[in-house]
């Protein structure tokens, strides 16, 4: 018998059924919701008179389209404010557990997940959101579902998913300094593409990954949707049991040593076989920075754009036709471009470390006048620390602003939002066309990147100001 993966050891542990030539059901341990994909669920339920099956396992935060400042007020958007309020109504209707606007606990669904403890090893995890995925840097398998799905696992706790093949990326050997988690990924998808993960759940491997901090593997499975992947996932270690200990909702005492104890066992088998397989050299990854308007189109911040005959024949209308929107040419040198807007923040890079690297960058210098730079902590635990070790100071002395939690502008759907024809280095996940607002051009990098654009107020290779 050949030895499983990791996640197919997790996988086949949660199914309930196998339906012959078609999917499985899925038993799912952590159900997290928000105010976007959540509503129609509900109502789904209402209109079938049925009750949410095991609200113990669900967790309720607004983030999406909640403004970043004055939180303490009205919503101005009526939108926002109505999706907002209607997940408030929903969660105290059906009885599930919410951390409203203001709450102590609030923040982005995929970061007070981890933070709060209840996101584990080994546990199956959903999310009406594609970014689900950042919870497999806990070698748990979690994924992003559409709001009919949502209802269903409101409604049973159970999904139907069809298998995805399996897939490990190795990145060995020793980052360069000056370069990221965020790096790695924007690395990997620039050379796969973003097709390149599709139908694969994808295993992050290898001693440059081992070498991660829980935040950096987080930053790195988020993205890993952006290659096409159902998911990512990386394997636990002490890293992940050291990043749990004592959390909230961790388990405590003789329960905790019973849980690591089961989590040691949660690693691919030596004689496991992939369905494919790649490997890539930390040595090679520098600095990275998008120039296009998808998430594969990106370069080593040193580097150029392809010019025309560098792109494979079937790419070359759709490359022209992103550079167009960019305002860019093929070619064109990166470093040096003049920037408007620095975005730090979001499920990708908007947690303590992330913000403590902008800060260390950052430290000493004053942003570019003509910069319009907003700092977003990931959650009001983020928000409390920074002020605490003094980031929020720091930030202040040199000219930026610390705001309040939410997704912000990675998405145009609240109050902050990149006017049209401006450019934005940001650290969330996608740069797709007006993703953070109608005619925004989005260059996506790390917090260090970031911080040497914010400076400088151009595109500049952040080992320059390290």
């Amino acid at each position: 018998m050949e030895g499983k993966t990791l996640f197919d050891k997790i996988w086949d542990s949660h199914v309930v059924k196998s339906i012959e030539d078609g999917p499985d059901v899925l038993f799912i341990e952590r159900h997290y919701i928000h105010e976007v994909t959540s509503p129609q669920a509900f109502e789904g339920l209402r209109k079938r008179g049925i009750k949410v099956f095991n609200p113990e396992r669900v967790l309720a935060t607004p983030d999406h389209n909640i403004p970043t400042k004055n939180q303490h007020l009205p919503i101005k958007e009526e939108l926002s404010r109505i999706q907002v309020e209607t997940l408030k109504k929903n969660c105290e209707e059906f009885g599930v557990t919410m951390y409203g606007l203001g709450h102590p606990l609030n923040g982005i669904v995929h970061v007070i997940g981890p933070e709060l403890g209840l996101t584990q090893p080994g546990m199956t995890i959903v999310c009406g959101d594609s970014h689900t995925s950042t919870h497999g840097a806990f070698g748990s398998i979690a994924f992003g579902i559409g709001t009919s799905e949502v209802e269903m696992t409101l409604a049973t706790q159970c999904i139907m998913q069809p298998k995805p093949k399996r897939m490990r990326i190795n990145i060995e050997g020793e980052l360069e300094k000056g370069v990221t988690s965020k790096d790695i990924i924007l690395y990997i998808i620039s050379k796969i593409s973003t097709g390149g993960g599709t139908g694969y759940f994808i295993e992050f491997a290898g001693s440059a990954i081992r070498s991660l901090s829980m935040e950096a593997r987080m930053t790195i499975c988020n993205m890993s949707i952006e290659m096409g992947a159902r998911g990512g996932m990386i394997a636990p270690d002490e890293t992940t049991f050291e990043y749990l200990k004592g959390r909230d909702f961790a388990p405590k005492g003789e329960q905790w040593d019973k849980a690591v104890e089961y989590w040691k066992t949660l690693k691919t088998d030596d004689d496991a076989v992939f369905d494919k397989e790649l490997t890539f050299d930390a040595a090679d990854i520098e600095p990275m920075i998008t120039y296009g308007t998808n998430p594969g189109m990106g370069t080593g911040i040193t580097g150029n754009i392809p010019t025309l005959e560098e792109v494979d024949e079937s790419s070359q209308k759709s490359f022209l036709k992103s550079l167009d929107y960019m305002g860019f040419k093929p070619g064109d040198k990166l470093e040096g471009k003049k920037i408007d807007y620095v975005f730090v923040g979001s499920c990708t890079n908007g947690r303590i470390e992330d913000l403590r690297m902008f800060a260390n960058a950052v430290k000493g210098h004053k942003k570019a006048d003509d910069v319009v730079a907003w700092i977003v902590p990931g959650s009001h635990k983020v928000e409390k620390q920074a002020e605490e070790e003094g980031i929020k100071a720091i930030l202040e002395e040199a000219g930026f602003e610390l705001r309040q939690p939410g997704c912000s502008a990675c998405l145009a759907m609240n109050e902050d939002k990149i006017p049209a024809g401006m450019y934005s280095v940001s650290t969330s996940n996608r740069n797709f066309e007006g993703r953070q607002g109608p005619g925004a051009r989005t260059m996506l990098a790390s917090p260090l990147t970031a911080a040497a654009a914010a400076i400088t107020g151009k595109l500049t290779d952040p080992r320059t100001i390290l």
